[in-house]
């Protein structure tokens, strides 16, 4: 049996700070969404929705306490961002690409349903999601002003925070939340070279490269494009 290198009182009070900190992390995200700030990649965010409710399901599967505090506050958000993207984000929905994720996650869950093992469907899921998570990698690189920073930081903090709630080595258990240190990771760091890139003279990326607006109302689309600077 896994020693746990956190008793009790340890997994509920990491698990109360990481539930903070996801909801505190999502407020920002979500106003700057809303107002037209923050402009949610859809691909990455439908395949972080499929991923955030396999790892809820899975750890309900295995087990898991005070864990899945974190899990389903991730669930929750992913989803209801995921929503607002239709509308206020960017790329298209199930590109070949994201099929392929979609495709991919169902057959861990057939795995999981033949093996009875948990671990295959969220395993599976969390590979096939950090390449997908390029494509956000990406925007935040060439277009930072199109992310909130403050969402990303704090997210990764509830993360550090969600992987202390397990309390114990439990790789299933871990899997998800060490899959988001390492993706926010990337992400922050995508952002702070990309302010750097356009400190020194770099321009944002134009529409038809990393951004664009088809769901964008018309006065909407050309208060964005009107703000946006150009080259001389």
């Amino acid at each position: 049996m896994t020693e746990p290198f956190f008793g009790p009182e340890g997994r509920a009070l990491c698990a109360m700070i990481a539930f903070a900190l996801s909801i505190t992390a999502y407020y920002p995200y979500l106003r700057d969404t809303i107002t037209w700030k923050t402009r949610p990649q859809r691909a990455s965010w439908l395949i972080w929705s499929v991923l955030s409710s396999i790892s809820f399901v899975s750890q309900v599967a295995e087990g898991a306490s005070t864990s899945l505090v974190y899990a389903g506050v991730q669930c929750a958000g992913t989803l209801i961002i995921l929503a607002l993207a239709w509308s206020r984000g960017i790329g298209g929905f199930l590109h070949p690409r994201d099929l392929l994720v979609v495709f991919a996650a169902g057959t861990g869950l057939a795995v999981w349903y033949i093996t009875e093992d948990a671990a295959w469907a969220l395993a599976i899921s969390c590979g096939i999601s950090l390449i997908g998570g390029t494509v956000t990698v990406a925007k935040a690189y060439w277009n930072p002003q199109t992310e909130t920073m403050s969402f990303w930081i704090i997210s990764f903090l509830a993360a550090c925070f969600g992987a202390g709630s397990v309390g114990m080595w439990d790789p299933i258990l871990l899997m998800y939340p060490v899959y988001l240190m390492v993706l926010k990771t990337a992400i922050i760091t995508a952002m702070v070279l990309g302010r750097e890139r356009i400190a020194q003279g770099g321009l944002p990326s134009t529409a038809t490269r990393c951004v664009s607006v088809p769901a964008v109302p018309m006065a909407a689309s050309a208060a964005v494009l009107a703000a946006r600077p150009h080259a001389a």
